[in-house]
């Protein structure tokens, strides 16, 4: 199984790039994670937010794996502990599909968006910069593969 994360938005700063290539790279042998970064759509004095987000929609859509399990990050899906995570991604990988997480742009996701994904997932009522949850992401995803191992990284 693989996992992809499609985010809009590109050119992260250098912390979190940094930072989402170590867990990237601790992930590697129990979930790969390829990053696809969508340009964001044009917003700015005079233009509609609402078409920006449809623009964002229909490229992230268009990147999406083929028959993948779709997981978009929404602040209204559901909120899992690590543990919790870690019981979700053993009921993906036994579902033996590939996995696609979703970021969406500064208005949140397209509604075709959030219409085509399987489950949405809250990583709580904070609001987080989108660049930040990539960050965030891989590292609760490595939480739980490392949960699931048995490995001794999380010691809650």
């Amino acid at each position: 199984m693989k996992a992809r994360l499609v985010a809009v938005g590109e050119r992260a700063p250098s912390w979190v790039a940094e930072g989402f290539a170590e867990y990237r790279k601790r992930l590697s042998h129990w979930l790969p994670l390829d990053l696809v970064e969508i340009e964001p759509g044009l917003r700015g004095k005079g233009r509609d937010p609402a078409r920006a987000t449809a623009d964002e929609g229909a490229r992230v859509l268009a990147a999406l794996p083929k028959s993948a399990q779709i997981v978009a990050l929404d602040g209204r899906g559901r909120q899992h502990s690590s543990e919790q995570l870690a019981q979700r991604l053993e009921h993906w990988r036994a579902g033996g599909r590939d996995l696609a997480f979703l970021i969406g742009g500064p208005e949140g996701h397209a509604p075709e968006v959030l219409a085509r994904a399987d489950e949405q997932w809250s990583l709580g009522p904070l609001t987080l910069p989108h660049m930040l949850v990539r960050l965030v992401l891989a590292e609760q995803l490595y939480r739980a593969a490392a949960l699931l191992a048995n490995h001794p990284y999380h010691r809650a």
